[in-house]
């Protein structure tokens, strides 16, 4: 039949026989010069084709009204844990329909031994871990690994030796690439910016460098300005110069400055912005050549001290010292000669000055910034008395700075001294606290306390700022306080503080200024 009917019986023919038709096929095959034995349209070629392929379909177009189960929560809990074990495969059946989307299923594969086809041996002889790994995924991840797997001079080995990365780091860069997820720890980060580095990851080496810069004191701030020249991270290297300069005595002091290069060593000897006094740079570069001799295999003894310290020793400022630090310190300490010690203390005391090879000129240090938050003060005969009592006030910057101290107030009824504990808290944890005097001459002017370090400040988070005075009843108090206050290149905000049971507020009262290093 011809008609339109006809025509459709046709086709409904030929899809009921379409098994028949292509198992006969398969068997006779096609005639010489590719003819098929097949007489239907070109249309139906497609069709078959199609089948040939065996395409299927999903599951939600076969049994549309039928709804599939979500995965229970406790499985799929159980095969990520099983995942994060090492080589372990995944046995259910159908472990891929617990996972609704493709970055799931795909970090099904991190660390897993399922269709591994390349394993690696990773970390140093005596300490290797062997890791499973997939070629494609790798090399969507790392144009290294691209290149590696699928480039002019690709591996064809099945176990790869990567004896300069340590195993912890090398799975924490693979479950990026896996996973998506960046999952760093304090004792890992340096090796794992290492790995990122050497395998071209950009976005974990960022996230490490933040991490680094986030978690960066005074305790760990040599050490990574090592690495960070390293790695060659300009950002970091310059948040590890802004930390040592401002905390320089606390970082001198810290256990990792002794682990330190020798490169390192000099270029922080010869910072002129050093903030630490110059017997405390002595003392730190003896400490670094103690343990450069254990490094070295040397007895720690005065002259392999100085022989590992070599010309170092003269970038230390000696001659700028207190008398007193070199007579009772750097004069006892057995690694100058007595030629260097015999020409040091005639500097101090000799008008006729012999030359040197230390360097005589003192640094310059870090010169502090002072916000000063009143725009007026005054006194009256029954203002500003203490007996006691906590002047407080809560501040907050834009920008990470180092507090130093505050500026105080002092009598209106003529010279006298105060004893003044201030106090720098967060969050009532405290951060820095000093007990000092000051001398107020009777004027008007702020009289600056320190703290015995600067203490770092982080942007952005509210701190609180106390002092409790003992001294002169009455003193002077400022007016027309400031909320906000440009100092600089620094924003500091103020606000009232619970801690504060003496009248100091935004408005007026005591701690006219802080003082920091930014």
């Amino acid at each position: 039949m011809v008609d339109a009917k006809g025509k459709n019986m046709k086709c409904l023919t030929f899809f009921l026989m379409l098994p028949e038709t292509v198992k006969n096929r398969s068997k006779k095959g096609p005639k010489k010069g590719g003819a098929s034995t097949s007489k239907l349209p070109p249309v139906c070629y497609e069709i078959i084709t199609l089948k040939s392929k065996k395409k299927k379909k999903m599951a939600a177009e076969i049994f549309p009204a039928k709804k599939l189960a979500s995965p229970n929560s406790n499985t799929v809990q159980q095969f990520h844990q099983q995942n994060l074990n090492n080589n372990n495969t995944i046995h259910a059946p159908n472990w891929q329909g617990l996972y609704p989307t493709i970055r799931e299923r795909n970090s099904m594969m991190f660390n897993n031994e399922l269709m591994a086809d390349v394993h690696f041996v990773v970390g140093p002889p005596g300490g290797t871990q062997r890791l499973p790994g997939h070629k494609y995924v790798l090399a969507v991840g790392s144009s290294v690994f691209h290149a590696m797997f699928y480039g002019e001079l690709a591996e064809d080995k099945d176990e790869i030796r990567i004896p300069d990365v340590e195993p912890a780091a090398f799975l924490a860069m693979l479950k990026y690439i896996y996973c998506d997820e960046i999952d760093l720890a304090a004792d890992t980060v340096l090796a794992t910016l290492y790995a990122a580095k050497k395998y071209i990851v950009p976005h974990l080496a960022r996230a490490c460098v933040n991490f680094l810069e986030t978690s960066l004191s005074a305790k760990n701030a040599c050490v990574l300005l090592s690495q960070s020249c390293l790695f060659e991270e300009p950002d970091l290297t310059q948040r590890c110069w802004e930390v040592i300069d401002a905390q320089a005595e606390l970082a001198l002091k810290s256990e990792g400055f002794c682990d330190i290069d020798f490169q390192t060593l000099e270029s922080i000897l010869r910072r002129e912005t050093l903030n630490a006094k110059e017997i405390v740079v002595f003392e730190a570069a003896l400490s670094w050549a103690e343990v450069e001799c254990q490094r070295q295999d040397l007895p720690v003894n005065i002259e392999n001290k100085r022989k590992v310290l070599g010309k170092a020793l003269y970038l230390i400022r000696i001659p700028t010292m207190a008398l007193d630090d070199f007579a009772n310190g750097a004069a006892q300490s057995g690694v100058l000669t007595l030629s260097e010690t015999n020409d040091i203390f005639l500097w101090y005391t000799a008008a006729k000055k012999p030359e040197l090879q230390f360097v005589s000129k003192a640094r310059k240090g870090l010169v502090p910034q002072r916000c000063h938050r009143f725009q007026s003060c005054a006194y009256r005969s029954n203002q500003w008395r203490y007996r006691g009592r906590c002047d407080s006030i809560q501040f907050a910057v834009d920008k990470r700075v180092f507090i130093a101290g505050f500026g105080l107030y002092g009598s209106s009824c003529g010279s006298t001294e105060y004893s003044a504990k201030i106090e720098l808290k967060r969050q009532g944890v405290i951060l820095g606290q000093n007990l000092s005097k000051y001398f107020s001459d009777g004027s008007s002017n702020t009289f600056p306390v320190w703290f015995e370090y600067p203490v770092q400040i982080e942007p952005d988070t509210f701190y609180t700022a106390s002092v409790i005075l003992d001294g002169n009843e009455l003193s002077y108090f400022g007016q027309e306080g400031m909320t906000e206050v440009q100092c600089g290149k620094v924003t500091v905000q103020f606000q009232c503080s619970s801690d504060s049971t003496n009248g100091t507020g935004v408005q007026g009262g005591q701690i006219p200024e802080l003082i920091f290093y930014a």
